[in-house]
């Protein structure tokens, strides 16, 4: 079945929250990418400053993604959607008329804390209106969200030629038609926050959550191996390419958005007819894994030739993109799962602020492998690393696939209080003709 027709059969809310995605990733990557290129280059600023600006919207963001998923959980979803977009466009907008530190940081720290907002409850509200076809929403999401990363940058770039306050401004012009098409279009859902309850009390309840946890922390190394796509795969790119290294790091991100907007319903399809959502996150953890293996084979232009280290780059970015599709899908209904259908923007945001961390910690250990495995010649030490650190993560999310799914014959009335991993409520997608 085609994207368009799933994206046709379900209800005009959740439509509304697939394109609104697309349009925040439209305006977020045509402006993003460039950014630091314009703090230091027309903007003059040194680059402890670049560093700074961005650091704050990354922290901004990843830092207060558990406030926005207890105000989702406590205001209601959409108006803590209109309010990221709407900052966001306040953001973008200063972006284009800022030129001081302190008027960058302020629109740097603007745009991270608007995904803080929305991301939670964008995410809370499509499990909540998608019901048990969740699965499927999630994936048809994920080519709207993987369409527009692909389109942001080419449109951004097309900007650029006009001037960088062009791209900002038309990012901030983008983030405004979301805001209003989701104030008059999106219908209200209000969450199911539990009376009464004091927000540490909703914090005690998923800290409390002892397989939410655990799945979160295993989940960890499918961020820090998909997220080499930014990082370890351009790095490789300006070592193998020379004067080409910007052609092929395009490629790589273009790729990366075609094998995901392509086969995302397939890749879903697939793996859902075979397995529930535990083993498919195994299966895609393990697909992360096996990406480096072709750097491993081929880990610079000896003894192949620039040639071959050029495609065996692109094929990792392949697989990569591959297992991202594999994962992102069943990963989020099983946030949803473990929370028992309570607090769940609140797990979302919980659930993003631990990722972001392991983000933050396996990036820089990461950076720091690549320089050291170069200066020793070692330049297989990072690829087998990020293997090991899939290895690592699809056996633990085996191990708890495995511990959480009841033995034959138990009955029902003696199941462990939270579902399994797997979603079995669901049927099984149709094969894609």
């Amino acid at each position: 079945m085609s994207v368009l027709a799933k994206f046709r059969g379900f209800d005009r809310a959740a439509q509304l929250l697939m394109v609104n995605q697309f349009g925040i990733n439209l305006g977020f990557y045509m402006l993003m990418p460039y950014l630091a290129g314009y703090l230091a280059g027309p903007l003059g600023l040194a680059a402890w400053a670049v560093g700074l600006v961005l650091g704050v919207r990354n922290f901004s963001q990843q830092g207060m993604f558990l406030l926005g998923g207890t105000l989702a959980d406590r205001l209601g979803y959409k108006p803590l959607i209109v309010a990221g977009c709407l900052l966001r466009t306040g953001g973008f907008a200063l972006l284009a008329f800022a030129s001081s530190l302190p008027g960058l940081l302020i629109a740097s720290a603007a745009t991270g804390f608007a995904g803080a907002l929305f991301n939670p409850a964008v995410r809370a509200y499509l499990a909540a209106e998608a019901g048990e076809r969740r699965v499927e929403a999630f994936a048809v999401f994920n080519v709207f969200y993987q369409a527009g990363i692909l389109a942001g940058p080419l449109v951004g770039l097309a900007l650029l030629a006009f001037d960088f306050r062009v791209t900002a401004a038309a990012a901030a012009v983008v983030f405004a038609a979301l805001t209003v098409a989701q104030l008059f279009a999106l219908p209200t859902r209000e969450a199911a926050a539990p009376t009464g309850a004091s927000v540490l009390q909703d914090w005690r309840t998923i800290v409390g959550n002892r397989r939410f946890l655990a799945f979160s922390v295993a989940m960890i190394g499918s961020y820090v191996l998909s997220f080499q796509v930014y990082l370890a795969l351009p790095l490789q790119a300006g070592y193998i390419a020379g004067a080409s290294a910007q052609t092929v790091t395009s490629a790589l991100f273009v790729i990366s958005g075609v094998v995901a907007v392509a086969g995302q319903l397939r890749i879903t399809a697939w793996l859902r007819a075979r397995w529930g959502s535990g083993r498919s996150l195994v299966a895609g953890m393990a697909m992360l894994s096996v990406a480096f293996v072709p750097l491993v084979i081929v880990p610079g232009t000896q003894p192949f030739g620039p040639v071959a280290a050029i495609v065996a780059l692109l094929v990792a970015a392949a697989l990569l993109a591959v297992g991202t599709a594999a994962v992102f899908p069943f990963e989020m209904d099983t946030v949803v799962s473990l929370s028992g259908d309570r607090l769940v923007a609140t797990h979302y945001g919980f659930y993003n602020t631990i990722v972001g961390v392991g983000i933050l910690i396996g990036n820089l250990a990461t950076g720091v492998i690549v320089g050291a495995a170069r200066a020793a010649g070692m330049d297989r030490a990072v690829w087998i690393g990020l293997i090991v650190i899939g290895g690592i993560a699809a056996t633990a999310l085996y191990r708890l696939d495995r511990s959480i799914t009841p033995p034959a014959g138990r009955s029902p009335d003696r199941l462990p209080p939270h579902p399994p991993l797997r979603a079995e409520s669901a049927p099984p997608l149709p094969p894609r003709r």
